[in-house]
């Protein structure tokens, strides 16, 4: 059973007891780098997330305030999920493990562009990150 109090008051320990599993983070990328906002659009992900495993990530990053929850207008059957601004202020952390994961994972699926151009200019790159979020479409290299 998970802990519900916190081990301790340190930043980071905070961040990883907020997205101390990878599905959380990979959550926040398919809205970021995919467009993806619903249950499945997720679901279709290739790292092939668990439906139980899902839907409590969703819960728990909309409890923590890193999403928020809408209906879809062109179907109200459907819900859809968007970054808050707590959840945008991620955007950065994604482009730095993208960075160090293609640094470092000699079979990486980064784009070569994407990291050439954080290398040249970080700063505009993810402010390009940040208007795609608040627009809700997909960020684009």
């Amino acid at each position: 059973m998970k802990r519900l109090d916190r081990k301790s008051d340190c930043a980071i320990n905070f961040s990883l007891e907020t997205f101390g599993d990878p599905w959380s983070l990979l959550i926040v990328r398919d809205i970021v780098f995919f467009g993806k906002k619903t249950y499945g659009d997720f679901l279709a992900s290739e790292e092939r997330i668990g439906t139980s495993v899902l839907a409590n990530r969703l819960m728990a990053l909309e409890k923590q305030g890193i999403l928020s929850k809408s209906t879809n207008q062109a179907d109200k059957r459907k819900e859809e999920y968007r970054l808050t601004e707590k959840g945008t202020d991620l955007i950065p952390v994604l482009f730095e493990l993208m960075s160090w994961g293609a640094k470092y994972d000699a079979n990486t699926g980064a784009s070569p562009k994407v990291i050439a151009q954080l290398q040249k200019n970080r700063k505009g790159v993810i402010a390009r990150a940040y208007t795609a979020a608040h627009k809700g479409v997909a960020f684009a290299a």
